[in-house]
């Protein structure tokens, strides 16, 4: 396992393990190749549905050639200055972001002096860009805009209000956790429920979208395989950090006929970020444990299933009739594999008539939804008429 990129390279090229390195966290690295990715496929899509001529230009006026305004000025000092306060206090204390980055990232601990001088040198950079820009008479130019031409806008509320989903949906799963330190656990790097992540995401996504006007069906659609691409991208981040998204135990034998490598039927988690539970023997370094018992390595297998998902809605997304209806299916097709993958899963459970942990109560409301969102937009496909077809 590599919790950070120091075991890594201690892997491959033998550097030791802990340098300067292991400021980044192998979870935080898949999470933002995550975002990356998914933003990236949206992008395409979005960008093909265009094409096909699904959404019309919204028509954008732009003054060029006029002088930095005091909100231009403001806006860049602003981006230096939150830069800066956090550079200036890592390389300042670099032991203690090295031990926990995420932490460090998320508290308001900086350093106000290169806060202050980073924002006003990009302030200035950007005074400079427009003064070489400048005309003697401004002039107005009308742009039309894509969805997505957009995608940067999308990408950062999807990001910040789905991390924000996530470690809310987290803090209820773990309320004793909450109640004993709520500051310290608000403010960990840890702890993030994927479906809390999902559906903030997509609240805010879709006020976003509402506000600028865009067509909410047909982006759904194209959000739908960008959403199962991230979300495998990031289990394999859970994977090789070890970050408790593990099984439960299996001591079993693997079943006749298991040709795959035994790590994937049973797997002890060496290394792993949360350093549990055994010392290994002779290890070097801060992440020396591993589990005493052999668990499912049930991220690997959502990351299998991510790909079955992923390569069904590129194969249907042309032959459903209506717009909306793929990621109706996303919802169907997410909630039957993660509840499939559940009962193999550490995971909390509520205590009711039944037992179910957080994502299978949420599996089974995004099954009915995606059940429910599929007849609907079927009765009224032709209501909907040419339009509403997906393309």
């Amino acid at each position: 396992m590599y919790p950070d990129l120091s075991y890594f390279f201690h892997d491959v090229f033998g550097t030791p393990v802990d340098n300067w390195l292991a400021a980044f966290k192998t979870f935080g690295l898949f999470l933002a190749v995550a975002i990356l990715s998914a933003a990236l496929l949206l992008k395409l899509e979005l960008k093909r549905m265009s094409r096909k001529g699904v959404f019309e230009p919204a028509e954008e006026r732009f003054v060029v050639g006029k002088p930095a305004s005091f909100q231009d000025l403001g806006g860049s000092f602003l981006l230096g200055f939150a830069f800066g306060y956090k550079l200036g206090y890592i390389f300042s204390h670099f032991a203690e972001f090295q031990a926990d980055a995420a932490a460090v990232l998320i508290s308001l601990k900086g350093s106000w002096f290169w806060g202050l001088a980073l924002g006003g040198f990009w302030a200035l950079l950007n005074f400079l860009e427009k003064k070489s820009r400048q005309l003697p008479v401004p002039q107005e130019e009308t742009r039309e805009i894509y969805p997505h031409h957009r995608i940067g806008d999308i990408t950062i509320i999807a990001a910040l209000a789905g991390i924000a989903g996530a470690k809310l949906f987290d803090l209820i799963e773990h309320l004793d956790a909450f109640f004993e330190d709520p500051i310290g656990t608000i403010f960990s790097g840890g702890g993030l429920a994927i479906y809390g992540g999902l559906i903030l995401g997509f609240v805010a996504v879709v006020a976003y979208l509402y506000y600028n006007k865009i067509p909410i069906r047909p982006v759904m659609d194209a959000v739908a395989p960008s959403l199962v691409l991230g979300y495998g991208i990031g289990r394999l981040g859970c994977h090789f950090s070890g970050d408790g998204d593990w099984g439960i135990a299996n001591t079993a034998p693997a079943p006749d006929g298991w040709f795959l490598p035994d790590w994937l039927w049973a797997f002890h988690y060496p290394r792993n970020v949360l350093k549990e539970d055994v010392p290994i023997p002779g290890c070097v370094g801060e992440f020396c444990m591993q589990l005493s018992e052999p668990v499912y390595p049930t991220p690997i297998y959502e990351v299998a299933m991510a790909v079955v998902v992923l390569a069904i809605l590129i194969l249907v997304r042309k032959k459903l009739p209506v717009a909306g209806m793929l990621f109706f299916v996303y919802l169907i097709l997410n909630s039957i594999t993660r509840y499939s993958i559940e009962s193999i899963r550490v995971n909390v459970r509520y205590q009711s008539f039944f037992q179910f942990t957080q994502a299978e109560l949420i599996s089974i409301a995004f099954l009915l939804v995606g059940a429910a969102g599929l007849v609907y937009l079927y009765i009224k496909r032709e209501k909907l008429g040419q339009q509403g077809k997906t393309v």
